[in-house]
């Protein structure tokens, strides 16, 4: 546990002179902490050039055999700075063309990502007013980007919405079982049914998960999705007790909904893009309007749109795998458009949210790292995260200096940290 929560318990209940006086004297242990982790990253660098200047210099011939092993194929001089790295940052304005493109990429039924430009727009519009702390809490919705940071291509998408179903409600079906038993014929049936509900008002949800198909290498989309727990364990105020992620469903590979076609498009009698593209361009009056009000009987459904009914896409195998390593699980409810599952956790025992340590920076360009770790700042406002390989030494995280750059940290500057898979 870090002081800053030992400074905070120790002096719940005090006086305000006595906390104030605690609180200083606090305050003066963590600036001698940080000088002397300061001081001792100072300190190696100067014992790594001694010894460096020690070393006996080596041959003519030494140095030229060097330089021929180190210019193999596949044995570059320093295999650790030069290789790509990827890191997430919010999403700007001056990323609509990048966002339209990955909405293409995406293709059908992907409710978060629309091809409509002016509603991605808006959208990146609420995320810069969300982390600059602009807009109320409930209406937050953080968008991160995956980015290159040698070409600078934007390769994912990904996001956190604060609280869904406030404004306008949030519809699915739930997947319920109910009996039917006769004495007179001494028979009992069970059959499954769908019944719209609207039980996720006010949960925050993850979603909005897309790389570009050459980018899901690498850990690129485990990355990308441990920084939306990242930013919640940053600041868990900001966020809901209850977190849902929604999957997209299964679509055939002639682009069409089993589901759709043979469940809600009897309800609204639109092309499925049509309706999948007003959901996020309305305001989702005509769902209210015209969904299913009385139970569906799924043994009344062809067998191909039953056997759809919280499968989710073929492309959201690995999110799915993903969400419930994180602690994820399936709530029986099932997306009212292409019958996609709905997943649920409690915000506190989010892999990630609990397992994230605050630790405080030691930028040191020759310190011998050691395991991958994910890495974010720790304020939402300056958020950004990625995965490097650092070493701890105490309540301090050693880490070189292009990691430091791509994070925008300093000496001192406190970090989340948690374990890569």
């Amino acid at each position: 546990m870090l002081s800053a929560s030992r400074t905070s318990s120790s002096t719940y209940g005090a006086k305000p002179a006595d906390r104030r006086q605690a609180g200083a004297e606090q305050s003066r242990i963590h600036g001698r902490r940080s000088r002397s982790a300061t001081a001792r990253c100072g300190r190696r660098r100067e014992l790594r050039a001694l010894a460096a200047a020690a070393e006996p210099e080596r041959s003519r011939s030494d140095r030229g055999a060097f330089a021929v092993r180190s210019s193999l194929p596949g044995r570059p001089p320093d295999v650790r700075e030069s290789r790509l790295m990827r890191f997430i940052r919010p999403a700007q304005p001056g990323d609509l063309e990048a966002l339209v493109e990955l909405a293409t990429l995406s293709g059908p039924g992907f409710t978060s990502l629309p091809l409509n430009e002016a509603a991605l727009s808006a959208r990146l519009k609420l995320s810069a007013d969300s982390f600059a702390g602009h807009c109320p809490p409930g209406k937050a919705w953080y968008t991160l980007m995956l980015e290159d940071a040698d070409s600078g291509r934007v390769d994912g998408v990904a996001s956190v919405r604060a609280a869904i179903g406030v404004e306008r409600p949030h519809f699915s079906f739930r997947v319920m079982t109910v009996a039917q038993h006769s004495p007179a014929t001494q028979t009992r049936f069970d059959h499954r049914i769908l019944v719209l509900v609207n039980e996720c008002g006010g949960c925050t949800e993850v979603g909005s998960l897309f790389l570009r198909p050459e980018a899901r290498s690498g850990g690129a989309g485990a990355l990308l999705a441990r920084a939306r727990y990242l930013l919640i364990a940053a600041d868990p105020g900001r966020f809901s007790p209850m977190v849902m992620a929604e999957l997209r469903g299964w679509i055939g590979t002639d682009g069409s909904s089993p589901f759709w076609d043979g469940v809600s498009s009897k309800f609204f009698r639109l092309p499925f893009t049509q309706a999948d593209r007003m959901v996020m361009s309305t305001d989702g009056q005509f769902i209210a309007d015209l969904a299913p009000r009385h139970p569906i009987y799924v043994e009344l459904l062809a067998a191909d749109t039953a056997a759809v009914i919280g499968r989710c896409h073929r492309d959201g195998e690995a999110a799915l795998a993903m969400l419930e390593k994180e602690g994820f699980a399936r709530s029986g409810l099932v997306d009212v458009f292409d019958g996609g599952p709905t997943l649920l956790c409690p915000r506190d025992r989010i892999a990630t949210v609990v397992g994230a340590r605050r630790m405080r920076a030691c930028i040191d360009p020759d310190a011998r790292t050691g395991i991958a770790h994910c890495l974010s700042s720790a304020a939402i406002r300056e958020f950004r995260a990625l995965r490097a390989d650092v070493a701890s030494e105490g309540d301090h995280l050693l880490i070189k200096g292009e990691a430091a750059e791509l994070l925008k940290i300093r000496n001192g500057d406190v970090l989340l940290v948690r374990g890569s898979a």
